[in-house]
């Protein structure tokens, strides 16, 4: 007698008879895997939940006949990891970064379902950060495999997948990348990365299996703190952008997203670039102060930094952007460049940067070849610095161009209209000179709240020396300070092409309004002198200083033997413009304007040589007129035309 063989099957309508029934678990009352029937080999290996597999073997009241039992083995197989997280059910997950901190591990692991599970089946993991942070996820190992231990069969596309988002939940508008097990190619080692503190991980299976997912994956995450101090450009890794409309002043540092040395660059560097921008009607001014700069020793030699333009080294670039927006490639007015390290020390910046315009920008430049290996994860900042605007409408116009003479006053008493005034306040002004002069600056009505240096304190400050105040007057030595002339030499800074100019701030602490002070200055010329060393006074008229001094600007000189001298309008103007105003000899004394005020002796000489010429020209023009008129009147009667 024979009987057909029936194939491996599995369900109880399939197995009326003999079966064997296997439960997740240590008895009857654990979810049942799956209940088997008929004969062969069976195709599948079946892997528990946990550590326990509860089997149970049940046969028909007919007994077995033909049957011969079963047989199978038994073995372990590796379970999940400890990950840093708390489980919802059997595999969702929530990740967080309180769990990670506190496990002490730098990155959170978690693997793909290697056990049974049903059909339908979906699993997750809510990675979530912090408030300013990202999540990274990457694959170290990535395998997709065709199922091969089907619980229920499909026939479409995409019977398993590994869906990323880019939110807090499966939202389909925000997906970053689907794997499927039919068409999809695994990326091992590739960054994700969320743009919120939060990614979410759905695994999802129509088919259910016997023995674990053919999405093979092993998953680190970890977070990265996202924190701009000013407003991030849109489309950029790291730049920012920081407004007087929203922060008056403020700290900066390097990103501390190390994500972004990693990022690829087709180009030498890794730049970062921070915009200040203002409007002049709230700020005409950016100063930035970098206090400190870190970057890493470099393992080559790949110039010094002697060379920071032209080397090929981490730097910071400062420039004014102005009407191009082209980087500058060297030195020049208004850029700097800095690739020194430095430690930091309290009132000792790496540089200050006080701009000439409503703009200034600072872009950090890390070359592309060493960026991760130097500074992805590290913690330390590659620069730190600070940054203010300054010089309100009740400054007045920042900078001031070149001029024989002229005048300052503070508060500009036409913005007290349509501002209101601050209770402290910072004012930087640049007095542009012409070429080869020099320049005097006095001090006139100047008034300050207090005789206490923190409530109001006018500096002076040379371009040589831009860190150091070459004077300082506050309330208590306001009577004392005498200025004295600013030579060519000190107005001239090391910058090529750079105007010579000075430069004075005002600092005060209380209402603006309470303080007031004019500043008056005037352009020298400097006299030549002769071999002897005696002063070349032929310089003095104009037709013989014409080359020296255009437009009879050395008419008048000055007292004393400095060989200073002024334009002749500027003499007995009402203003004191040589320094010695104590000499009665000087422009404004009172011999010097007395004798300016005599009228100059009558030339008779010329006086009779005009009256004659005028006499002549009359004469002449009296016969001209009687030749003209002699004719009609000669005519007689008979010589009429009839």
């Amino acid at each position: 007698m024979t009987c057909p063989m029936r194939p491996i099957s599995s369900g109880a309508e399939h197995c009326p008879y003999d079966y064997i029934k296997i439960y997740d678990g240590k008895d009857v009352t654990y979810p049942v895997i799956g209940t088997f029937c008929g004969m062969g080999k069976f195709p599948y290996s079946i892997i528990g939940t946990s550590e326990d597999l509860f089997v149970e073997f049940v046969s028909s009241p007919a007994g077995p006949l033909l049957n011969t039992g079963f047989h199978f083995n038994v073995g372990n197989w590796p379970g999940h990891v400890e990950t840093a997280g708390s489980r919802n059910s059997t595999c969702d997950w929530l990740l967080t970064y309180e769990d990670l901190a506190a496990s002490g591990d730098s990155e959170g692991i978690f693997l793909s379902v290697a056990h049974w599970y049903p059909p339908h089946t979906s699993c997750t993991y809510l990675i979530q950060g912090l408030k300013d942070q990202i999540v990274r996820l990457y694959f170290p190992s990535f395998r997709i495999n065709r199922i091969e231990s089907p619980i229920a069969m499909f026939d479409g596309d995409c019977g398993e997948s590994l869906t990323l988002y880019d939110a807090s939940w499966p939202d389909d508008s925000k997906i970053i990348k689907t794997f499927c097990d039919t068409f999809s190619r695994p990326m091992e080692k590739h960054d994700f990365v969320s743009t919120d503190s939060a990614l979410f991980v759905r695994f999802e299976s129509k088919t259910g299996s016997y023995s674990g997912s053919s999405l093979y994956y092993w998953a680190h995450y970890d977070f990265f703190n996202n924190t701009h101090f000013g407003t991030a450009v849109e489309g950029t890794a790291c730049d920012e952008e920081f407004s007087s409309w929203n922060t008056v002043s403020g700290y900066l540092r390097s990103p501390l997203n190390t994500l972004v040395y990693k990022r690829s660059s087709s180009g030498q560097y890794l730049t970062c670039k921070y915009t200040f921008v203002t409007d002049r009607r709230l700020y005409a001014r950016v100063i930035l102060t970098i206090n400190s700069i870190n970057f890493k020793e470099l393992p080559y030699n790949l110039g010094s930094c002697e060379d920071c333009w032209g080397g090929r080294h981490d730097k910071l670039l400062i420039w004014e952007p102005g009407n191009s927006s082209r980087i500058p490639s060297g030195p020049g007015p208004g850029a700097h460049c800095h690739c020194r390290n430095t430690a930091i020390q309290i009132g000792a910046p790496v540089a200050r940067v006080v701009s000439s315009s409503e703009s200034l920008s600072l872009e950090l430049r890390v070359d592309s070849s060493r960026a991760a290996s130097n500074y992805f994860k590290h913690s330390g900042a590659l620069f730190e610095g600070r940054y203010e605007f300054v010089h309100s409408p009740l400054c007045g116009p920042a900078v001031i161009p070149a001029s024989t003479e002229g005048e300052l006053h503070f508060p500009h008493y036409e913005a007290l209209g349509y501002t209101e005034p601050p209770r402290s306040i910072r004012c930087i002004w640049e007095i542009r000179v012409n070429k080869d002069r020099d320049v005097w600056l006095h001090f006139d009505k100047v008034r300050f709240t207090t005789r206490d240096c923190q409530d109001g304190r006018l500096e002076v400050y040379l371009p040589g020396r831009p860190d150091h105040p070459f004077m300082s007057i506050c309330g208590h030595n306001v009577s004392s300070k005498e200025m004295p002339p600013l030579t060519s030499v000190d107005l001239t800074g090391q910058t090529p092409g750079e105007s010579p100019s000075v430069r004075i701030q005002f600092i005060g602490t209380m209402t603006p309004a309470r303080a007031a002070f004019k500043i008056a200055w005037t352009e020298l010329f400097h006299l030549p002198r002769n071999p002897d060393g005696t002063l070349m006074t032929s310089k003095l008229t104009e037709e013989l200083g014409a080359s020296a001094s255009p437009k009879g600007e050395c008419d008048f000189l000055c007292p004393g033997d400095s060989g200073l001298c002024i334009p002749g309008h500027l003499v007995c103007n009402g203003i004191v413009n040589c320094p010695g105003w104590h000499n009665e000899s000087g422009d404004e004394g009172p011999e010097t304007c007395a004798a300016r005020a005599e009228p100059p002796p009558t030339n008779w000489t010329i006086l009779g040589l005009g009256a004659c010429g005028g006499a002549l020209l009359a004469l002449a023009c009296l016969i001209l007129a009687c030749r003209i008129c002699c004719p009609c009147c000669s005519k007689s009667p008979d010589d009429t035309d009839y």
